[in-house]
């Protein structure tokens, strides 16, 4: 009994064990898993997406990066723009202490707060400096407002560009045997269809 016992348990593992060691087969293929929907769908270029980007862009700095996907480059033009504005302000504020006190000396005051540190000549110097300044800050300000316009549009030109295998450049590497050296050079790819 213990014997018949024993050759039932051990072909019940067996079979259980030839059982969960077969592959599942992956060719296998459901009619709900087929969608005639999805198949006929054609991901189409959008012409008006790069002006669009970059009229969104124009209209609030960044707004373009973002219909884009690149949330990355939103702080970097904030960024851009905020230091250079704030040198603007900073330059315009320093001129206005400078040429207040070349006015006040002009006018028979010698109560400012340069009195002592600088001359008439050093007050116009200083205030030439700084509007130069300010007008270079300016002119980054506008650099980057319209950086920022053109990276929009240029990204979204760049989403709907095909990179394939089609067209590949690759750098290519070969042991030259007869001066034991590496050959170095670029392979450039043209697949037309």
């Amino acid at each position: 009994m213990t014997r018949n016992l024993l050759f039932s348990l051990v072909f019940i593992f067996a079979g259980l064990g030839l059982a969960s060691g077969q592959e599942l087969d992956t060719l296998n293929i459901k009619s709900s898993m087929i969608s005639t929907e999805d198949a006929f769908k054609l991901d189409l270029y959008d012409p008006l997406a790069p002006a669009r980007s970059a009229f969104y862009s124009a209209i609030l700095p960044g707004l373009g990066q973002a219909y884009n996907g690149s949330y990355w480059k939103i702080p970097l033009v904030y960024a851009g723009i905020g230091t250079s504005m704030y040198l603007v302000i900073f330059n315009d504020n320093q001129y206005d202490r400078y040429r207040d006190a070349f006015k006040r000396r002009l006018a028979g005051f010698d109560d400012d707060e340069f009195q002592g540190i600088l001359e008439n000549d050093g007050l116009i110097n200083a205030q030439k400096q700084f509007r130069q300044n300010k007008e270079f800050a300016i002119l980054a300000t506008v650099a980057f407002y319209l950086l920022n316009i053109v990276d929009a549009n240029v990204d979204a030109h760049l989403r709907q560009f095909d990179v394939s295998r089609d067209l590949s450049l690759s750098p290519n590497f070969e042991p030259n045997f007869l001066s034991g050296n590496i050959d170095y050079g670029l392979t450039l790819n043209f697949k037309f269809n």
